[in-house]
């Protein structure tokens, strides 16, 4: 029997309150390219470039009177009574990326991981504590872990997963 490691969790984080399965998390240099082809970026809620306060959608009505920078008229700051265009309203860096198709959602974590926190497959893993206390760490799968959600064999360039997977529906092994 191998180290399961410690839930810092408690049973309370990191874990699907419905099925009881935990969260994975996988290094994005495991999954490879996949993981960079199909995640989306996340920029945030627009802001305003001058005072940093929350932008709105540009209303020809609403903001007529307002000062248009560079003549753009994307979004609208209430406070500064100023119009931009959306390239000025976000940054330039997104603050993160998700996946949510297929049966997955998928976020990135820590600085080059992805967190698994619906998947139509689980497998079994230590426990990913202290860094996401609870959650299952896939790159350290083993067969008496904890219950955690995973990536299928498509997402991995070899098509098949450095684990062995289970579909959720009926504990099958795929």
């Amino acid at each position: 029997m191998s180290y399961i490691g410690i839930d810092y969790g408690a049973g309370r984080t990191n874990i699907d309150s419905e099925s009881g399965i935990r969260f994975g998390v996988i290094s994005q240099h495991t999954v490879g390219q996949s993981w960079y082809d199909d995640s989306e970026p996340d920029y945030g809620a627009p802001s305003c470039p001058k005072c940093g306060g929350a932008a709105v959608e540009y209303d020809s009505e609403q903001h007529h009177d307002f000062e248009q920078m560079r003549g753009c008229r994307d979004y609208a700051c209430v406070a500064c009574v100023e119009t931009f265009d959306s390239d000025e309203a976000f940054p330039q860096e997104a603050l993160g990326y998700s996946y949510d198709g297929e049966g997955y959602k998928l976020v990135n974590c820590l600085d080059s991981d992805i967190m698994i926190l619906k998947s139509p497959y689980y497998t079994f893993a230590q426990f990913c504590s202290p860094c996401v206390p609870g959650a299952g760490n896939l790159d350290s799968a083993m067969p008496d872990g904890v219950k955690t959600y995973c990536l299928g064999h498509e997402w991995f360039e070899s098509t098949a997963a450095p684990y062995p997977v289970y579909r959720v529906a009926d504990d099958q092994e795929v």
